[in-house]
């Protein structure tokens, strides 16, 4: 008789074959992989601390995990990815018939609060950029460091000019901008490519960036297009653009400068446009969402604008409920 597999090892062994399924017949990206293995590591630690093997759980047991979850302080949006997570991995084990039951079907879906997202104003959006581009115009600080502004500032204007994700942006290859171009190529989520605009002054911005990299490097090129000043091999990464920007949001005087990011100037983007006139179909396949509901949320930013106008600049605001 062969010896029976330790549950632990059997619930990691199943949980694995799901992020496979996902890789390989989804086609999940990266991104989506190690968010669920995060979560899936999260559930499979639960279950190993409670001795339960993935068929043994049922809805009591999974209402207990949601509950250590929210014991544990996590934010309602966090919780409800881990019930997603979870929910998939067990409807998956049934559809291949590698589990008897399915303990989240009776499960009620949780509602998730949305919340509005940290917009700038048109001025501050401006504040912003002006201290960039008033810094990469400055070449008494050196060639090293005003490539540097100049990346800071080409960069800050082409996520406003386009609304596109961080990850997007530093993705982009060295010869996405050529000077003739309004419109960008981006390779977005789920590998899905898109068209999103550029404008006079982020191209003028970009080649500004491109000339001073190359003096510096001395003509050697990179394959991306916002890279290191001293190390043209590698994309500039996330960590770096975040610190740049709170630089910049610092400098330019911004009353939350902590908030400030680079996503912040992608909500920008979306809040600014809408309140232009922009429909909201196009500013979906702008931002490349995937569903109408998502790009939903610049309405309630809009509406939440005005009734703060309202609440503040209304002589009878006193009457007005807040």
């Amino acid at each position: 008789m062969l010896p029976q597999e330790d549950p632990i090892r059997t619930n990691q062994r199943l949980a694995q074959l799901w992020l496979d399924a996902l890789a390989t017949e989804l086609g999940a990206s990266a991104g989506t992989i190690a968010t669920y293995t995060d979560d899936l590591n999260c559930y499979l630690t639960w279950l190993e601390e409670n001795h339960l093997g993935l068929d043994e759980v049922g809805l009591e047991q999974i209402r207990d995990y949601i509950a250590g979850l929210d014991g544990r302080g996590y934010a309602g949006s966090t919780i409800a990815r881990r019930i997603t997570v979870a929910r998939g991995l067990h409807k998956f084990l049934i559809a291949e018939d590698l589990g008897s039951r399915d303990p989240t079907a009776h499960l009620t879906a949780m509602k998730r609060s949305r919340k509005l997202p940290f917009v700038l104003s048109i001025a501050e959006t401006e504040a912003l950029l002006e201290t960039a581009h008033r810094l990469a115009a400055d070449p008494s600080v050196g060639l090293y460091r005003q490539a540097g502004y100049a990346r800071r500032a080409a960069l800050f204007e082409t996520l406003y000019a386009s609304g596109m994700r961080i990850s997007e942006a530093l993705a982009l290859p060295a010869d996405a901008a050529p000077a003739d171009t309004r419109m960008l190529l981006v390779r977005g989520k789920g590998d899905k490519q898109r068209l999103v605009p550029l404008h006079e002054r982020a191209i003028e911005a970009i080649a500004l960036w491109q000339r001073l990299a190359a003096a510096y490097a001395g003509g050697a090129p990179s394959p991306w297009l916002f890279h290191p000043v001293r190390h043209g091999a590698k994309a500039l990464t996330r960590q770096a653009a975040l610190l740049e920007i709170k630089e910049a949001a610092l400098a330019a005087g911004l009353s939350s400068p902590e908030r400030v990011s680079p996503h912040v100037l992608r909500h920008a983007f979306a809040t600014h446009m809408h309140a232009g006139g922009t429909d909201l179909r196009v500013l979906q396949e702008l931002l490349g969402h995937a569903g109408i509901e998502t790009t939903q949320i610049y309405t309630h930013l809009d509406t939440s604008r005005l009734h703060h106008m309202v609440r503040d600049l209304h002589p009878l605001n006193a009457n007005i409920d807040t």
